[in-house]
C-alpha cells in the first residue's frame, strides 16, 4: 500500500496542480493552458494555485487597484468625459499614467514568464510545448505590448500637446458658444511672409456642440475691427486702403508693421485676422488655429487620405509663366466622383481656383474640413496616432489652452455626430460676382444675417445664386462675368490670351469631358470654355 505524502502546507505532492510531475500527459497541458489563462484574466492568480504564493497575493493586489480605476475612469468618461480628457492631457498627470503603464507592462510580462516557469515545459509532451510557448509569446504582446503601447502613446500626445497649445487663461462661451478662427497659411518659398488663404470661423454651442462655419473670402475688403481692439484706432473705418487691403495681407501688415499693438502675443498677425473677424462678423473670435496649409499635405497621408465626393474636374495648378499673369497648363487634374484622396491632392482639391474664383475653393475647403471631422473617428486615430500628432506638431500653431484641451475634445466629439452649417460671407451667400459685395460689404447686412442664422431663424444659407464667372488665377474674385461663354466644343471668336486665334475644337457637339480635352483647352487658353464645364467643381460633399 503505497504512502500519500504532503507538503507542509497540507497539499498532496500528487496535486497535480502544484506538483504536475506525477500527473498524465493529458493533465500538464490542460495545467499550462489554464494557468495562461489565470495570468491573463487574473495576473498573480497563477502563482497563488501553484506557485510563489506570496508573489501572487502582491499582484493580485495590483490587480485590483487597476480594475478599480479603471472602473473609475469608466464611470467618468460617463460622468464627466471633459474631466478624464484633462487629466489624461494634463502634464504631470499624463506622466505619472505613462509610468504607471510602463512598469504594469513591465509587470504582467514578469508575471507571464514566471507563470512559463511554473509550467515547466520539459514535463510536456514535445508538440504542446511550441504551441504552448507561441501562446504565451501572443498573450504577452496582447496585454504587456498593449500597456506599453499606451505608455509611448500617452508620451508622444504630451510632447505634441506641449508644443502646440498655449499656456494661457480659460476660455468662456460668448452668448452660449465657443468662437474659433481657422486659417491655412500659405507660407511658401516665393512668398513673403504667411497669408492667410483660408479664413474660417468655427462657431460651436457650448452645450450642444452643434457647428456653424462662417468662410471669408480672401480678397475680402474693408474688415472692421472691434471699438475694443488696438487696430480700431489705425483703420477706424475699416481695413480700407483699397485693393491693398484685402483681408489675407492684414496677418502680415501688422506683422511687419504694428506689432507692438499686441504686446506679449506670440503671434501679432494672428491676433489682427481674430480682431477683423469679430468685427466683420459681429461675433467676439476667441482663439485662433492656423494650419500650414504645405503641412497639410503631410496631416492628410497620416490620416489614411480624405474621402470626399467631388462635385467637378479640379485642375492642379502649374507655374505662373513669367512677366504674364498667368499659368502654364495644369499639372494633373482631380477628376469627379467618390474618392480617397492623398495629401498633395487633398491640399490642391482645397487650394486650386484656376479657371473658377474664390466661391468655388471656399466651398471645396469647407468640404475637405466637414471630410476630416467625419473620418477623425477613434480608430484612425489609434492606428495612426503617431503620425497624425507628428504631422500636427510640426503643422499646427494656436492660442488654445491646454488646461481646456479636455472640454474642447468633448464638445469636438458631440459636433462630430452633427451636420455642419455652413455660410460664406460674399457669393453665394451675399450677393453675386458682379455685385462686388465683398469690395464694398454691407456690416448690418452680415450682421443680422449671421445672427439670424446662429438663432435658427434661417435654417441653411440662402439658396445659391448663378454661380460666379470664372476669374484669372491671381485676378480679384469679384469681376462681372462675361457677356457669353462659348459651349464646349464649338468655335470662339476673338484670340486666345496670347494672341493667337483661337481655332475650332475637334469635339462633337456633345463633348465627353476628359482629362485630354480639359487640357487641350488649356493649352490653347480658352478659360471660357474651361469655365463654364469647371462650373460645378464647389458642388462637393464628405464621401
Amino acid at each position: 500500500m503505497s504512502q500519500q505524502l504532503s507538503d507542509p502546507t497540507g497539499s498532496s505532492y500528487t496535486n497535480p496542480v502544484r506538483y504536475p510531475a506525477a500527473a498524465a500527459p493529458g493533465v500538464r497541458t490542460k495545467r499550462a493552458f489554464v494557468l495562461l489563462l489565470l495570468t491573463l484574466v487574473l495576473p498573480g492568480s497563477a502563482q497563488v494555485v501553484a506557485g510563489n504564493r506570496r508573489l501572487g497575493r502582491r499582484a493580485l493586489k495590483v490587480t485590483f487597484t487597476v480594475w478599480a480605476a479603471a472602473i473609475a475612469a469608466i464611470v467618468l468618461a460617463v460622468t464627466n468625459r471633459a474631466l478624464l480628457i484633462n487629466i489624461l492631457t494634463h502634464g504631470w498627470a499624463s506622466f505619472l499614467i505613462m509610468i504607471v503603464l510602463a512598469v504594469l507592462a513591465v509587470g504582467w510580462g514578469l508575471l507571464f514568464l514566471n507563470t512559463l516557469r511554473i509550467i515547466r515545459p520539459p514535463l510536456l509532451e514535445r508538440n504542446v510545448r511550441p504551441v504552448v510557448a507561441a501562446s504565451l509569446a501572443l498573450l504577452m504582446i496582447a496585454t504587456s505590448g498593449t500597456l506599453g503601447y499606451g505608455a509611448y502613446l500617452l508620451n508622444v500626445s504630451r510632447q505634441t500637446f506641449g508644443s502646440i497649445f498655449s499656456s494661457g487663461p480659460s476660455l468662456d462661451p460668448v452668448d452660449g458658444r465657443y468662437n474659433f478662427l481657422l486659417m491655412g497659411g500659405d507660407a511658401g518659398e516665393d512668398r513673403t511672409g504667411l497669408r492667410p488663404d483660408s479664413i474660417s470661423m468655427i462657431s460651436v454651442d457650448a452645450k450642444t456642440g452643434q457647428p456653424v462655419t462662417f468662410s471669408i473670402p480672401r480678397n475680402f475688403q474693408n474688415a472692421r475691427f472691434p471699438a475694443d481692439s488696438p487696430l480700431h484706432d489705425i483703420y477706424p473705418d475699416g481695413y480700407n486702403c483699397g485693393d491693398e487691403c484685402i483681408i489675407n495681407s492684414l496677418y502680415q501688415t501688422v506683422t511687419e508693421n504694428y506689432a507692438d499693438l499686441y504686446p506679449g502675443s506670440a503671434d501679432p498677425g494672428a491676433e489682427a485676422m481674430k480682431d477683423a473677424v469679430s468685427g466683420t462678423l459681429g461675433l467676439e473670435v476667441q482663439a485662433y488655429v492656423i494650419v500650414d496649409m504645405r503641412g497639410f499635405e503631410q496631416l492628410v497621408d497620416a490620416m489614411g487620405g480624405v474621402k470626399i465626393n467631388s462635385g467637378g474636374w479640379v485642375p492642379i495648378t502649374a507655374g505662373e509663366i513669367p512677366g504674364t499673369n498667368r499659368h502654364y497648363p495644369p499639372d494633373g487634374w482631380i477628376a469627379p466622383g467618390t474618392q480617397t484622396l492623398d495629401g498633395y491632392h487633398a491640399l490642391w482639391y482645397a487650394r486650386s481656383r484656376e479657371f473658377v474664383t474664390d466661391y468655388h475653393r471656399i466651398a471645396r475647403q469647407q468640404c475637405v474640413q466637414q471630410a476630416m471631422i467625419k473620418q477623425m473617428d477613434p480608430a484612425t486615430l489609434l492606428t495612426r496616432f503617431q503620425a497624425i500628432a507628428s504631422a500636427g506638431e510640426e503643422i499646427v500653431e494656436t492660442d488654445l489652452p491646454q488646461d481646456q484641451l479636455g472640454g474642447f475634445v468633448d464638445l469636438a466629439l458631440k459636433a462630430k455626430g452633427q451636420p455642419m452649417e455652413r455660410m460664406t460671407i460674399g457669393p453665394p451667400d451675399f450677393g453675386s460676382a458682379a455685385d462686388n459685395f465683398v469690395t464694398y460689404p454691407d456690416f448690418d447686412v452680415i450682421h443680422a444675417r449671421v445672427q439670424e442664422f446662429l438663432s435658427g431663424t434661417e435654417a441653411a444659407p440662402a439658396e445659391p445664386a448663378p454661380a460666379p464667372a470664372p476669374a484669372e488665377e491671381e485676378a480679384p474674385a469679384d469681376e462681372p462675368a462675361p457677356e457669353a461663354v462659348p459651349e464646349a466644343g464649338t468655335e470662339s471668336d476673338g484670340e486666345a490670351a496670347d494672341g493667337s486665334p483661337i481655332t475650332e475644337v475637334p469635339q462633337e457637339e456633345e463633348t465627353e469631358i476628359t482629362v485630354e480635352y480639359l487640357q487641350y483647352l488649356a493649352e490653347i487658353a480658352d478659360d471660357a470654355t474651361l469655365g463654364a464645364l469647371l462650373n460645378n467643381n464647389g458642388e462637393c460633399s464628405p464621401g
